[in-house]
């Protein structure tokens, strides 16, 4: 089967915004737009503070449906090469606890000591992952009605558990999953993420194994079938905010976000596909293939070597010599995170050159 380019391509683009953001990039340019018009564009990189939706909360959700349409591509790839299910199923508890282990291992070192946290994306997607794989032969309409399921349960956890001190459902600090944090690792995260963002952005995986599940299909109109249920889950999504049902919380990733970032996953995925693999637009994609297709690896150089030494060093060498030609500190921060990302892109390079790729 042909490959997705433009999945290669959204989940290198999403890789590059986060090495982006890993460089430091997107703070240095919020700071230097500050009172001036670019700040509302550039405060997109950074995650809404509670109630609403920007830019970069998209990022999460896209990263674990993107992880659903491959997975669909794969399993199709399997059941072809006569792999039966007790095999795929193997594979796939390996590949999330290899997942499950380096999310752990992300957030495990701290200058103070060791730390066990479950706030990490791959953490996440190795839970996500397995649900959707164990319903993945499902008919559409039973997964179609698991996601509503999920998304129900996930409102009663909130709405209905009661818990002294953790029983305001959409207020921070105070909701049922800061609560289960507690239960977990003993701590709250001071930024609102919750450890139960796994079972509603279960969603977005699922959906995206269906996804992926139609545009295999040589069937004419799917297109039109995925911008609809696209255009339906946003409508959907903020209407529950607007009308004061459930808001549109990312952190933790109350069913109304988890329905309108779907949708609008959905419609950046049939953009992509129309214009990449339909109308085959396949130059220049080489930028966001060669770090997409070592996702993995990147994610992790940029999340444990690059905060704990790889930026510190290379920010020391480009500001110092910047500083000697009388370079303006932010402007100097800026290319110093532009370096840093070029050299964790010249790594993906050279890695894709020598055919060496990161998976579990």
């Amino acid at each position: 089967m042909q490959r997705l380019l433009s999945l290669d391509f959204m989940r290198g683009l999403v890789m590059v915004l986060l090495a982006l953001a890993g460089a430091g990039l997107f703070d240095h340019l919020v700071k230097a737009s500050e009172g001036t018009a670019l700040y509302a564009f550039f405060i997109q990189f950074e995650h809404h503070p509670w109630n609403g939706l920007r830019f970069w909360d998209m990022v999460q959700p896209a990263f674990m449906f993107m992880a659903g349409v491959a997975m669909a591509y794969s399993q199709h790839k399997q059941q072809a090469q006569g792999l039966s299910w007790n095999a795929s199923f193997k594979k796939t508890l390996k590949r999330c606890a290899w997942l499950f282990f380096w999310g752990v291992l992300d957030y495990a070192v701290r200058r103070t000591g060791l730390s066990f946290e479950l706030w990490d994306v791959l953490t996440q997607l190795s839970f996500t992952t397995l649900v959707a794989f164990l319903i993945f032969r499902w008919s559409v309409t039973a997964q179609v009605l698991a996601c509503a399921g999920i998304l129900l349960l996930t409102e009663l956890l909130y709405r209905c558990t009661n818990v002294p001190g953790f029983d305001q459902p959409f207020t921070d600090q105070h909701n049922f999953g800061n609560y289960v944090d507690l239960l977990l690792m003993n701590k709250i995260n001071k930024g609102g993420w919750v450890a139960i963002n796994c079972i509603p952005t279960a969603v977005h995986t699922i959906a995206g194994a269906l996804t992926g599940k139609i545009l295999m299909q040589r069937k004419p109109g799917k297109l039109k079938i995925l911008l609809v249920w696209g255009a339906l889950c946003i409508v959907l999504g903020y209407g529950l905010d607007l009308a004061g049902i459930t808001p549109v919380i990312k952190r933790i990733a109350t069913s109304s976000f988890t329905i309108v970032s779907l949708g609008w996953c959905l419609l950046a995925l049939c953009l992509c596909y129309w214009w990449i693999d339909t109308r085959s637009h396949k130059k220049h994609l080489m930028f966001f293939t060669v770090i997409g297709m070592n996702s993995l690896f990147i994610y992790l150089f940029f999340e444990i070597v690059g905060h704990r030494w790889f930026n510190g060093y290379i920010s020391a060498i480009c500001n110092g010599l910047l500083g000697f030609a009388g370079t303006p500190v932010m402007i100097s921060n800026i290319i110093s995170s532009l370096c840093i990302f070029g050299l964790e892109w010249g790594i993906c390079y050279f890695l894709y050159r020598k055919k060496i790729f990161f998976t579990v």
